[in-house]
């Protein structure tokens, strides 16, 4: 059923020769407008949507569209949480020229009772402490005034940081006992560095809990390159990385060479002995050897690792900003005390 809403219609998701396009230009719209390093483009979001979890294309996405011309989208998804909790989460675009807070309104109004029937839809018995999640730009007020209106809690915050140049990257000695080695480009040695750092973010703010779909969404990026990332063994063990990243639309998007510091990872048992700094350092000189000439990241403004001193210590500064936000489902659909 559409919805009308100023003359822009929340319809059904059509196909996505149909309305991938339209939904990544105003999802890029939406990038520039508040300064986020990442682009979106048709590749990346078909990419993404070959992999979901826990949403049905069907009836989990309605499109904004004026006329003949996508504005904007809602989508809705659940995933389990490595702290035994469970998030309801729903993503809304709309481009900046046509966002309205009657238009969010009423994407926030489907999301949230979508996300409501499919928490009522999972039996009792296999319910975990829920609530529903969204994300938004730092410089996307009308969004967060209607989550505001809608009783949505600001819960947290996260940064994109950029070093401006490559060109003093400290020395910094890796911990004894530690060495780098290559990876390969075969699949299980891939998986390999996958399962380490899956452990490694177990215990970050509202991690979930990875899925097959997920590897395979990794696997499947052309710019996730082994020759450019900075793995540290310790024996046969992995105890770290920093894993590069190069992405040739998002640089020629932006008409600079920057490179992507995709993850920094450190296993448990090799913690606060300054592996990070190794790594990052190591990683940012493998980036600067391709052509690169400055470093962005993604931070957790919140990480419980200190994370953001570590970043800012080796140049990196932060460029835009990011808010997550919280609200209860209904009681009947999250019997339990909710949590992250």
């Amino acid at each position: 059923m559409n919805t009308v809403v100023d003359a822009v219609v929340l319809r059904p998701f059509r196909s996505g020769p149909e309305d991938y396009p339209g939904m990544a230009a105003a999802n890029q719209r939406a990038r520039d407008a508040a300064g986020i390093e990442e682009v979106i483009t048709v590749e990346s979001l078909t990419r993404d949507y070959e992999h979901l979890v826990n949403c049905d294309l069907a009836t989990d996405l309605v499109v904004a569209a004026l006329g003949d011309e996508v504005v904007g989208y809602c989508r809705v998804e659940w995933r389990d949480l490595e702290n035994g909790g469970r998030v309801f989460a729903l993503v809304a675009m709309l481009d900046p020229a046509h966002a309205t807070e009657p238009r969010y309104d009423a994407m926030l109004a489907w999301a949230e009772a979508r996300l409501a029937d499919k928490a009522r839809a999972i039996p009792p018995s296999a319910r975990r402490p829920s609530a529903m999640r969204c994300y938004t730009f730092g410089a996307e007020s009308i969004l967060a005034s209607v989550l505001g209106t809608r009783a949505w809690e600001r819960v947290g915050h996260g940064y994109e940081m950029v070093r401006a140049t490559l060109e003093d990257i400290p020395e910094v000695p890796m911990p004894d006992g530690l060495v780098v080695c290559p990876i390969g480009l075969d699949e299980p040695s891939r998986r390999r560095v996958w399962d380490a750092m899956a452990e490694a973010f177990a215990d970050e703010r509202d991690e979930t809990e990875p899925t097959e779909e997920d590897l395979r969404l990794w696997l499947s990026d052309p710019n996730e390159d082994p020759s450019l990332w900075v793995v540290a063994f310790d024996g046969d063990e992995i105890a770290g990385g920093v894993n590069g990243k190069i992405d040739p639309t998002q640089n020629a998007h932006h008409g600079r060479e920057r490179g992507y510091v995709d993850a920094v990872w450190t296993r448990r048992p090799w913690r606060r002995r300054g592996l990070a700094r190794a790594l990052i350092a190591r990683g940012l000189t493998r980036l600067r050897d391709h052509g690169m000439t400055s470093a962005y990241l993604g931070v957790d403004g919140l990480n419980p690792n200190q994370a953001m001193t570590l970043y800012t210590s080796l140049g990196f500064e932060a460029a835009s900003t990011s808010y997550d936000w919280r609200k209860a489902l209904p009681p009947d659909a999250a019997p339990r005390e909710t949590t992250g």
